[in-house]
């Protein structure tokens, strides 16, 4: 199969995912992706990743935080590492106890096990990337 899949220019996973009719990628369109929107904290959390394309090891997502908004109450443990990075606005980041402010431009990484919360404290919305890898 490794001599089938090299003679066509192709690794080996390319070649089964080729067989299998699946695209090796997966586009998710601004208008078709799930939205979810919570009142209480202001913020809305838009999935980046097509469910059905389960192969991939990352799950990005765009959080948008109105002004006064947060992502919790209190600061919550991630279960698994995260990059983010700040599109749009100002926001204020707790990593365990200490507080951190970002503004567009800047990115973080936050490891497993790491309290986190954003806070918005400015009177414009926040957006935010974030991409945390799957177990």
């Amino acid at each position: 199969m490794e001599r089938i899949a090299s003679a066509l220019g192709v690794t080996l996973a390319q070649f089964f995912v080729a067989a299998e009719g699946r695209p090796p990628s997966a586009i998710v369109r601004a208008d078709s992706r799930p939205v979810l929107n919570s009142a209480w904290s202001n913020a809305t959390l838009e999935a980046l990743r097509d469910p059905g394309h389960d192969r991939s090891r990352l799950e990005p997502s765009l959080i948008t935080i109105e002004s006064g908004g947060t992502s919790g109450k209190h600061a919550q443990a991630v279960d698994n590492e995260e990059f983010a990075v700040v599109l749009d606005g100002k926001v204020n980041l707790w990593l365990d106890e200490a507080e951190e402010s970002l503004t567009s431009g800047d990115a973080v990484t936050i490891l497993a096990g790491t309290r986190r919360r954003w806070v918005n404290p400015g009177p414009s919305a926040v957006r935010i990337l974030i991409v945390s890898r799957r177990p």
